[in-house]
């Protein structure tokens, strides 16, 4: 493995984890601007009229694209491949040398430094509240929430979706796309579709902010954004719907229509990946791609800094075996790359990233990314564990309250050097049917 140099200790930064307002914002000056690619990031949360849905998967009526003589896309979170990346991260993380951000980017596939002087109780200067506290109308199925131990969770195809669906959860996904980019470098995807994609479909899209920033990236593209969830923003590029459907539903889209089948952050919620990959691998064009950008939901350690006995650890332990009970398999990115293979895609490709949990990392920007990742984990301790635990397990609300404690503290010791690794893979199915499915 490759030596890295150390880099100086960064000062501290006192900003916090992107928060979302509750309404419209507007910039009045380039100054006042948030890109959607920054770790600052201020985005929507206004539940739209969505359309109603109908079986199969395919065949709805979508939400209405906004005019941008209302909503100018100047005036929306916009990211480009195209422009450099310290230009679309916060101040702070501008501040970052770019030698540190190659020093990031090798750490990041390598072996991440850690800083001196960890601390049990985390670092001063970067423990943070969300860190430390941890056109028609749809139809009344689809609109409506199921409620439970005080979450909301989605209520068409109840159940399908063991998660809640609800702002707290929202705020968090939000924060999973900033640290993404941060860690890709803007990159919102890796598969090679070119210059100008028709049909791009985003799978489990959730607050649907990747499709948006894909509808203004390509302009030329029909994005389409799938969710069992009705909770996109209204406003979005002219080129972006979003359809509330279940993706493990037959598709009635044409054969090879899409340029780009995408998925992420959906270990959690699909079940049944033969049938996915079946129906992307039937409606992809020819030399198009399907990509996955998944974390893998296991605390890895490289410098033997982990205890035997981690709560954190044990947690994710409780969690794979309590989704396993609905059939989810917590640990089914491993299985990707081959599962492309299998269904016929080739030329599969990989790409780890190593995202470390909490701010011991001595790069700076990889102490933000640390930051933002035990913030969404703190954040999501007990959203993710409530439906596992107690509905699988037979747990109480009260008992997983008491041993997420002990597990809030052991992610706060940042004398222990965990992280996540996310993995990129990507396929292009040929341009002959193959002998997959």
């Amino acid at each position: 493995m490759a030596e890295i140099s150390p880099q100086p200790d960064a000062a501290t930064i006192t900003d916090t984890p992107p928060q979302r307002t509750s309404a419209v914002t507007t910039a009045e000056s380039p100054s006042e601007q948030t890109s959607a690619g920054t770790i600052a990031e201020t985005s929507v949360r206004e539940t739209p009229a969505i359309a109603a849905t109908k079986t199969p998967f395919g065949q709805q009526t979508s939400i209405p694209s906004t005019s941008t003589d209302i909503f100018p896309v100047q005036n929306r979170a916009v990211v480009t491949t195209e422009t450099p990346l310290q230009q679309n991260l916060s101040p702070n993380i501008q501040e970052v040398s770019q030698a540190q951000f190659d020093d990031a980017a090798a750490q990041a596939e390598t072996h991440i430094e850690a800083s001196e002087g960890q601390s049990t109780d985390g670092d001063d200067g970067y423990e943070t509240d969300s860190a430390s506290s941890c056109s028609t109308s749809v139809t009344s199925s689809v609109r409506e929430y199921a409620f439970e131990n005080g979450r909301r969770y989605h209520k068409f195809r109840q159940g399908a979706y063991v998660l809640p669906n609800d702002d707290a959860e929202q705020d968090r996904e939000d924060m999973k796309h900033a640290m993404v980019l941060a860690v890709c470098g803007n990159k919102l995807h890796y598969a090679p579709i070119g210059d100008d994609p028709q049909s791009i479909i985003d799978l489990g899209t959730g607050t649907g902010i990747w499709a948006m920033e894909m509808g203004d990236t390509y302009p030329s593209a029909e994005i389409t954004g799938v969710d069992l969830s009705p909770i996109q923003p209204q406003w979005v590029p002219p080129n972006v719907k979003f359809l509330v459907d279940d993706v493990e539903s037959p598709w009635l889209y044409p054969p090879d229509y899409f340029d780009l089948v995408h998925a992420r952050h959906t270990v959690m919620a699909f079940k049944n990946w033969d049938k996915v990959l079946s129906e992307a691998y039937d409606h992809i064009k020819p030399g198009g791609f399907f990509e996955f950008q998944e974390l893998f939901y296991h605390a890895s350690c490289d410098d033997q800094s982990m205890p035997h006995h981690y709560a954190f650890s044990q947690y994710l332990s409780y969690i794979k075996e309590g989704l396993g009970i609905f059939g989810v398999d917590l640990h089914a990115t491993l299985a990707l790359p081959n599962r492309l293979k299998v269904a016929g895609f080739v030329d599969v490709q990989e790409r780890i990233i190593k995202i470390p949990i909490g701010t011991w990392p001595r790069n700076r920007l990889l102490k933000r990314v640390g930051l933002y990742l035990q913030a969404v984990i703190m954040d999501g301790l007990q959203g993710i564990a409530l439906g596992p635990m107690c509905r699988g397990l037979g747990w109480s609300p009260e008992s997983v309250e008491v041993f997420l404690a002990d597990v809030r503290k052991s992610l706060r010791d940042s004398s222990v050097h965990s992280y996540y690794s996310l993995h990129i893979i990507y396929g292009r199915k040929p341009q002959w049917r193959g002998a997959g499915y």
